[in-house]
């Protein structure tokens, strides 16, 4: 089965979630709807491939269910994945 693309341009798994565990410009993780500060001008991880990437980016993985069809769409959908999983 062949890997589902990333999106070019979109970042909404980068934005839409919290992060708990530090990166690299927020010591403190980061809070649900904050674009990371990793991300390039085209909207790329800067990390990709690095050890201080959060294990939690690492583990995420594009989805036909998460991503949809468009960046809106999927901000959506992480938005309320966010909303649910808040303890």
């Amino acid at each position: 089965m062949d890997a589902f693309p990333c999106r070019p341009a979109c970042a909404a798994c980068c934005t839409a979630p919290s992060i708990s565990s530090p990166i690299p410009g927020l010591p403190g993780g980061k809070p649900a709807g904050l674009p990371c500060p990793q991300l390039d001008e085209a909207l790329r991880c800067r990390l990709f491939g690095r050890p201080e990437r959060p294990r939690v980016c690492s583990s995420l993985r594009p989805a036909a269910e998460m991503c949809r069809d468009s960046r809106e769409a999927a901000l959506a959908w992480l938005e309320r994945l966010e909303r649910e999983t808040t303890p």
